[in-house]
């Protein structure tokens, strides 16, 4: 099996190095990552200026771009033959609405867009919490091998984001549920001629068993997202 590995933290981000880690024997992995850091620029393209992409190391490309940008290279260019695009880990929860904002869950949406299997994987962090990524590959790898056996509609990626249990907390269920669509709660405090945005991500408004309830409930929460309205 052959994988294009991104993400939108990154090409160095310690989450993409833990995605290769927990894929690395079951098959070819190609990483096509951004150069820098793209997080929350959602679905963009680079259309209409050139960008550099250099490999780096055997399989390793570093793409100076979007997540978006470098499924489409990728998949276009790299490796046009692979089997699965896989985004992430990323470090932070891409759950409800926020999905629609994340690099992360673009360059999934856009291999979906071009006909490859894909999925995004997020890693939420407790509110003052650290983050252990050897927690994280060990959940990573349970639900990835599992999606890895499942049929995936086409025009669908699968969303995943990881819980963050405690030390002693038992092993988290998997939760397949639907996305969360409730508005954010945020302000904006006005400093001179700036806006400063105000909100807190820990306790947005949740709909009980859809996907913000159930990942910080403590499951691995799934969701098939589709590129249009309808899934079935």
């Amino acid at each position: 099996m052959k994988f294009i590995l991104t993400n939108d933290d990154g090409i160095d981000a310690p989450g993409l190095a833990a995605l290769e880690e927990t894929l690395r024997d079951l098959g070819t992995l190609i990483v096509a990552a951004p150069e820098v850091e793209q997080s929350g620029v959602g679905h963009q393209v680079t259309a209409h200026t050139p960008f550099r992409m250099t490999e780096v190391s055997e399989n390793r490309f570093k793409i100076a771009g979007t997540p978006a940008d470098c499924a489409r290279v990728g998949l276009s260019r790299i490796a046009p033959d692979a089997d699965w695009l896989i985004s992430g880990i990323n470090k932070g929860a891409n759950l409800g609405i926020d999905t629609y904002t994340s690099g992360t869950a673009a360059a999934a949406r856009e291999a979906a867009a071009l006909g490859v299997q894909a999925m995004a994987v997020s890693q939420y962090v407790g509110k003052n919490r650290e983050l252990d990524w050897d927690m994280t590959k060990g959940l990573a790898r349970r639900i990835i091998r599992k999606l890895l056996t499942l049929e995936l509609k086409k025009g669908c990626y699968w969303n995943v984001n990881l819980p963050h249990p405690g030390p002693s907390d038992p092993d988290p269920e998997i939760r397949f549920c639907e996305l969360d669509i409730s508005p954010h709660r945020f302000s904006y405090d006005q400093q001179g001629e700036d806006l400063v945005y105000i909100g807190d991500f820990h306790s947005r408004p949740r709909l009980s068993e859809h996907d913000v309830d159930c990942c910080m409930s403590g499951r691995i929460t799934v969701t098939r997202m589709p590129l249009g309205c309808a899934t079935d």
